[in-house]
């Protein structure tokens, strides 16, 4: 008897002492909480099957609804907590979030589940980290995406020609767009590391290899080439990479389309060539630096119709503008320059201002520029040939809320 009190008293205390993941004695209404949340999942797990909630997440995030994403993913993660889509996805919507720590932490139990299948994780890990540990996480992606081709290829053959196997999992542009990661982080994070040159050459020959019409690999070649001082081989590699996307170009090039079904097709892969925003602008830094001022105003410009609240495409456009002004002739085009280089510049700055922006550099050369071209009196005349008014320049940069909360990472 004495031994079942003392028994129970123990169990009794453990009972007490039972705390959240927090650590702390759960309160009443935690206990409530967690009580709806169980409910919750079972109401959700009877309701609804693993596939259609899949469905729900896949449809939330075509529509760029990830809040509503996350909470149809999370269903069905309650219901199977080791799928590895949705642990995918949940990683992909938390990254979309914005919640670098709990995509971290869904991708690494990924790993956990299955190190050697799906590569995406690793691309994930790599982006969300840095230096080392984002090459390592970028090289194991590599490896696995070599393992899964050379399967397929193996299948391929042993199946022959006519069986047609399946579409292979991963492709080229995947390996391509695998190897400019690596070559990024050695040109940027590593770049004083021992090697680094000689590794991020590698990387880019490798991106190449996969993909010759890669645009990103293209240009990282020819910053590469532009960093060891080969100019115009590495202006050979730039164009090339902008004349995969560039408007003006690739009207050249569908005037040669012979059919509308090939024009349709072109258009379609014109898209898909398209760099990110970021990337762009460092090609208009690059044409810039290759004196193809020209291409490097219709970037801008192009960037400036999807975002005018981004304080280093103005200040680039007056840079380039300025860096003509010696090369015209002055009783003709040299006066349309001058304004035009004060108009963005004058943009720039009262935008860098407003935004609160903190490249101090590039708001002092901005200021140095301002001075050299003399003052306002530049830009007060013939508006239609200097660009942009900077009149009424508040009405230029509507500030929605959701703008507000990103202005910082301009």
């Amino acid at each position: 008897m004495g031994g079942q009190a003392k028994s129970k008293k123990k169990n009794k205390a453990k009972r007490k002492d039972t705390k959240p993941t927090g650590g702390a004695l759960m309160s009443p209404q935690e206990r409530m909480k967690a009580k709806m949340q169980e409910r919750a999942k079972k109401k959700t797990a009877g309701k609804y099957t693993t596939d259609q909630l899949i469905e729900k997440t896949k449809e939330c995030i075509d529509n760029f609804d990830f809040d509503m994403a996350r909470l149809y993913c999370q269903r069905a993660l309650d219901i199977e907590p080791t799928n590895l889509t949705l642990l995918d996805m949940m990683g992909n919507i938390c990254t979309e979030l914005g919640d670098i720590e709990k995509a971290k932490q869904v991708y690494l139990k990924a790993v956990e589940l299955s190190p050697e299948e799906g590569h995406s994780k690793y691309m994930y890990l790599g982006q969300i980290h840095t230096g080392i540990e984002a090459i390592q996480y970028f090289s194991k992606g590599t490896e696995v995406m070599l393992n899964v081709m050379d399967k397929h290829t193996n299948e391929a053959s042993a199946f022959g020609a006519a069986a047609l196997p399946s579409v292979c999992a991963v492709s080229k542009k995947d390996m391509s767009v695998a190897f400019c990661s690596i070559a990024e982080i050695f040109f940027t994070d590593l770049c004083m590391e021992e090697g680094a040159a000689d590794r991020c050459r590698e990387a880019i020959d490798k991106a190449l290899q996969y993909d010759e019409h890669n645009p990103e690999a293209l240009q990282l070649m020819a910053s590469y080439l532009f960093s060891i001082e080969k100019t115009e081989e590495g202006r050979e590699y730039l164009k090339k990479s902008v004349s995969s996307w560039l408007p003006s170009l690739q009207k050249e090039e569908e005037s040669l389309a012979s059919t509308e079904h090939d024009m349709e097709e072109e258009e379609d892969q014109n898209k898909s060539n398209i760099l990110p925003y970021e990337s762009r602008i460092t090609t208009a830094k690059l044409l810039i630096e290759a004196e193809e001022y020209e291409m490097a105003t219709e970037v801008l410009e192009d960037l400036l119709e999807e975002d005018d609240e981004v304080v280093e495409v103005w200040y680039l456009l007056g840079w380039l503008f300025y860096l003509q002004l010696d090369k015209q002739d002055l009783t003709n085009n040299g006066v349309n320059f001058r304004k035009s280089a004060w108009t963005y510049l004058s943009k720039a700055k009262k935008l860098y201002v407003k935004l609160c922006c903190e490249d101090a550099p590039m708001f002092e050369h901005t200021e140095q520029l301002l001075a050299e071209l003399g003052g306002e009196e530049h830009g007060a005349d013939d508006d239609d040939e200097a660009g942009p008014s900077v009149d009424n320049i508040e009405d230029d940069f509507i500030q929605s809320s959701d703008e507000e909360d990103d202005a910082m990472d301009h």
